[in-house]
């Protein structure tokens, strides 16, 4: 491929911004190479300065679940635009958008849009301890909650793709209340409840893992940490930030019939846009600015743009049959990968669920982040350099999950799994 004009555009980025990008990931250090500048996209494909065509898996990290460019995204964000892009105050479109949240998810009695995920679940933790009057918080190591202070403890994503274990500028105090369980050990999490529990606010979990690759909850896990939370008085956070709106219509806790006490969103919520959610019981949300003590605030939150690419996006994943095709399409992919790997010899392993895949290149199941850190990155990095030359845009990190989208077919599926056969012959 062609790459004369993103290494030139990527040269000027470096006199400009920390390591050339505005995220890390997206510079990828983990895989090598000039990562693509993207010009355009066009429903299941991304195109680049240099005209190269890709089938993109990674859309957007996952808010792009109607594809790039939705026809009736653009449109209803070109005809509120017109109106105002912005107003500092309530408008009917966060009515409209909290509505439709409510009736995908019931859990959810009470919210408050945000601006991000980070947001969204650093508020959550903030209300979590304001309603609790505790200090601590149980994470899982791999979990990656956003970059506030308090989460950046043995945190995946981009943290685990570029080998940070926290990161300077966070002070020791910053974290002392940070608890760190092993994701899907429940007996880590017992342990810690038998230490801090007269003090534990909350858990607060990726409940199915999107950002140490993909990896689902063991049987009981999530069932345990529910009941661990109801002994101790504490409350349970599902971060569905990444999972909402993709593993299942009503997210992860609709899928296993766990209710949390809080839940965070964001990604698919906006359509494509900036925005983030946390939300839950109604007794917990009253506590929030101005109906109790726990303050929270933002300029932006419910921007009039982001509202409507949000109501568009949920009112189109409203049809049953879209789920349908996810799940044809999911393990036609994934399936696929895994017989091809063993027809070279290569140790894959392959999760899915919804729209959301991951593999990691182990020879034993992956169902710790322990366990996700011992996969193959070399491999994985010779794989994704030969996919992307193949014009299959992949997440640049074994750490990450890849996405599919309504615009999707069978025929990219089956020109992915073509490129994929060539690139597990080089391995």
């Amino acid at each position: 491929m062609k790459n004369e004009i993103s290494k030139t555009l990527f040269d000027r980025a470096n006199k400009i911004f920390p390591g050339g990008v505005n995220s890390p990931v997206r510079a990828f250090k983990a895989v090598g190479g000039t990562p693509p500048f993207i010009e355009r996209g066009d429903g299941a494909y991304m195109f680049d300065v240099d005209g190269n065509q890709y089938i993109d898996y990674v859309l957007s990290w996952g808010p792009l679940i109607l594809g790039h460019a939705d026809a009736r995204v653009v449109k209803r964000i070109a005809q509120t635009a017109e109106k105002g892009t912005s107003f500092g105050a309530p408008s009917p479109l966060e009515i409209e958008l909290g509505e439709l949240v409510r009736e995908f998810m019931p859990a959810i009695e009470m919210l408050r849009f945000v601006n991000s995920g980070t947001e969204a679940t650093m508020s959550a933790l903030r209300l979590a301890r304001g309603y609790t009057g505790r200090n601590k918080v149980i994470k899982f190591e791999g979990n990656y909650h956003g970059h506030a202070d308090d989460f950046l403890v043995k945190a995946g994503s981009g943290v685990a793709t570029l080998s940070i274990p926290g990161s300077p500028g966070v002070p020791a105090e910053s974290v002392t209340h940070t608890l760190s369980a092993s994701y899907n050990d429940l007996p880590s999490v017992e342990m810690l409840f038998q230490e801090h529990g007269d003090d534990i606010a909350a858990i607060i979990v990726e409940p199915v893992a999107g950002n140490m690759g993909m990896i689902l909850p063991d049987p009981g896990f999530l069932e345990g940490l529910r009941n661990l939370s109801d002994q101790y008085d504490s409350l349970l956070i599902f971060d569905e930030v990444m999972t909402g709106f993709r593993v299942h219509p009503g997210g992860v806790h609709s899928l296993y019939g766990i209710v949390p006490d809080l839940i965070t969103l964001g990604k698919v919520i906006g359509g494509g846009l900036p925005v983030g959610a946390y939300g839950g019981k109604k007794e917990i949300m009253a506590k929030v600015a101005p109906s109790g003590p726990v303050y929270q605030a933002g300029t932006l939150s419910g921007n009039p743009l982001a509202m409507a690419a949000g109501i568009e996006t949920l009112s189109a994943i409203q049809d049953p049959s879209i789920w349908e095709q996810f799940d044809v399409l999911g393990k036609h992919l994934t399936g696929g990968l895994k017989e091809l790997a063993a027809k070279h010899g290569i140790d894959l392993q392959v999760n899915h669920l919804g729209s959301m895949f991951g593999y990691f290149f182990s020879s034993t199941p992956v169902t710790t982040w322990n366990e996700a850190a011992k996969a193959d990155t070399d491999r994985f990095a010779v794989f994704h350099r030969s996919m992307l030359e193949q014009g299959t845009y992949l997440a640049p990190s074994q750490f990450e999950a890849g996405f599919l989208s309504t615009k999707h077919t069978e025929k990219d599926i089956n020109q992915t799994l073509a490129s994929a056969e060539v690139a597990f012959s080089k391995l």
